[in-house]
């Protein structure tokens, strides 16, 4: 298991390699960029999201020089749409701060180094360092990540062995429908429909519709900080889960039904196995493999890419919103440094989840597997 594990570690410097590599030449050749954003900005051309003025006061500074250029240049060409009129020496400047007056190869390459030593550099756009924008919103995404994956597993599990073992009652019948209901509505509609409902919006103002906590949080008692933090969770949890209970309920019953209908199940039945020890002494084992399988990939959208409309609609700061924020405004650093970092955790997660494999079932064995 050691030198699987060995194995697993050194894959991830070739993937990491080739996904930032990937997204790299792709950024080249998309349209826009910081360059043409801030020119947008200052020729009132950028009517998008986070259409202000990037940098504050730096912005304002860049609108100023060039201003004052413009007269010089009417008429001259730039390779950036919506340049004409401004200062040549302004637009190097621009090109200087961004790093583009490098050629793309040295630019990847410091990028790597950098990345290599986590450092990621400061955002384009905001006076910060991208490590400290990502700490400021990791709690909403830890909060929501956490909460749904855990809340998931320990309500979809014993209810998806429940239907398994009552498959075609009445129980199973009139939850599967319910199931498929929640399935089907999104959940930023599940959200409008909890606000309407519960935030104040029509009808009762039970929840909190901002944030993450009250004002003066820090000067409650602990266990009013605690009942205040799970007052502000409930609402985005509900509009999240409900798809991920569906899902992980109906994988958890069809891994139950496919393992309780084998052989190995008859034979335990024969010998005198209670109906307990059927199910959790020979089939838990065996089913639970493909819903561990299924938890990277539910753990990172839930931690990282999920929550986006969720995070809009409560006002919650996270992760996704930042993520969506830096793609809108080319702000480059912070989004290879969020490519960088779940890339980095959503490998690591996976590898915890192939360890799991063998403690759920000792008789798999890596070791002896190619990667």
């Amino acid at each position: 298991m050691t030198s699987y594990i060995i194995r697993r570690l050194l894959l991830i410097i070739p993937t990491i390699f080739g996904m930032m590599l990937v997204t790299f030449v792709v950024v080249q050749f998309a349209p826009g960029g910081p360059v043409e954003r801030v020119i947008a900005v200052l020729s009132g051309a950028d009517t998008g999201a986070g259409s202000r003025v990037p940098g504050g006061s730096q912005g304002g500074d860049f609108g100023a020089r060039g201003q004052q250029g413009g007269a010089q240049l009417d008429g001259v060409t730039s390779k950036y749409r919506g340049a004409q009129g401004l200062d040549p020496k302004f637009i190097e400047s621009l090109e200087k701060q961004f790093g583009f007056d490098k050629p793309a190869h040295e630019r990847f390459l410091l990028m790597l180094w950098n990345y290599l030593r986590f450092d990621f550099g400061r955002s384009y756009f905001r006076d910060v360092s991208v490590l400290e924008l990502i700490k400021e919103r990791l709690p909403v995404s830890i909060s929501l990540g956490i909460w749904l994956t855990l809340l998931s597993y320990l309500i979809s599990i014993p209810l998806g062995i429940r239907k398994a073992v009552r498959d075609g009652s009445g129980f199973d019948v009139w939850t599967s429908g319910v199931i498929i209901v929640a399935y089907a509505v999104p959940g930023f509609l599940v959200a409008v429909l909890l606000i309407v409902l519960f935030a104040g919006g029509s009808f009762f103002a039970w929840f909190p519709l901002r944030g993450l906590t009250s004002e003066g949080w820090a000067l409650m008692p602990w266990w009013q900080q605690v009942l205040d933090y799970f007052w502000h969770m409930t609402l985005p949890i509900i509009a999240m889960g409900l798809s991920a209970f569906a899902t992980m309920t109906l994988l958890t019953k069809n891994s139950f039904l496919d393992e309780i209908r084998k052989q190995y199940v008859l034979t335990a039945r024969a010998k005198g196995c209670s109906e307990r020890q059927v199910l959790y002494g020979h089939v838990f084992r065996n089913a639970m493999l493909i819903v561990i399988s299924g938890f990277p990939g539910a753990f990172v959208h839930a931690f990282f890419a999920g929550a986006l409309l969720i995070e809009v609609i409560f006002s919650l700061e996270g992760l996704g919103l930042l993520g969506f924020e830096s793609i809108i405004n080319r702000d480059y650093p912070v989004v290879f440094a969020t490519l960088y970092i779940f890339g980095l955790i959503g490998m690591v997660v996976t590898l915890i989840s192939d360890l799991t494999y063998t403690w759920v079932d000792p008789r798999i064995d890596f070791e002896s597997r190619e990667v």
